[in-house]
């Protein structure tokens, strides 16, 4: 038999974002951080952090809180053999 473990992962537009912090505040697992560059707008936008983004729950704290409703959350199941 299988054993499904589930992973997510977070998209973040980072043209839309203006870098308000709100959802590195709320991440529980502190998947996101705040860029080094600047997006078109002049904000520093947020990034996932390349590093821990394998620890995303999918718990969507980040986007229920950015007010510019530029993060994605996304959920699937893998099979595990």
């Amino acid at each position: 038999m299988s054993q499904r473990r589930h992973t997510a992962y977070i998209t973040i537009d980072s043209e839309r974002c203006k870098g308000c912090g709100l959802c590195i505040f709320f991440c529980p697992q502190k998947v996101i951080g705040q860029a080094e560059r600047f997006n078109q707008k002049g904000y520093t936008p947020a990034t996932v952090i390349e590093e821990k983004a394998g620890e995303c729950t999918g718990c969507t704290a980040c986007a229920l809180m950015c007010p510019d409703i530029a993060i994605g959350v996304y959920r699937h199941a893998k099979v595990a053999p």
